[in-house]
């Protein structure tokens, strides 16, 4: 089954606790981290996270979760962002760079 097929009917939230802990569900990869920023691909979008102290604190790809502890001072989809075969598929070889 090819990516595109598995995430299509996967559903997307976002939810901001407090502006410390932002729960993501509908994530297909990471594109980039640190933590100023990360850059999330979702199925509705690629999604970019910026504050400072950000924390990845659990990623679930296959569940498409994502949980990042922090301070969270901006949500923000951006368009003009392309997705160019993620951070965790470029470091574990699970698909084209």
């Amino acid at each position: 089954m090819a990516a595109e097929e598995r995430y299509r009917d996967m559903p997307h939230t976002v939810i901001l606790e407090g502006r410390e802990r932002l729960s993501v569900s509908g994530v297909t990869d990471v594109q980039s981290f640190d933590e100023e920023q990360i850059v999330l691909e979702t199925v509705r979008g690629m999604l970019v996270v910026r504050g400072q102290s950000l924390h990845v604190e659990r990623l679930q790809i296959e569940a498409g979760e994502l949980i990042v502890e922090g301070e969270v001072g901006c949500l923000e989809y951006d368009e003009s962002a392309q997705p160019r075969g993620g951070l965790l598929r470029r470091l574990f070889g699970g698909g084209e760079a």
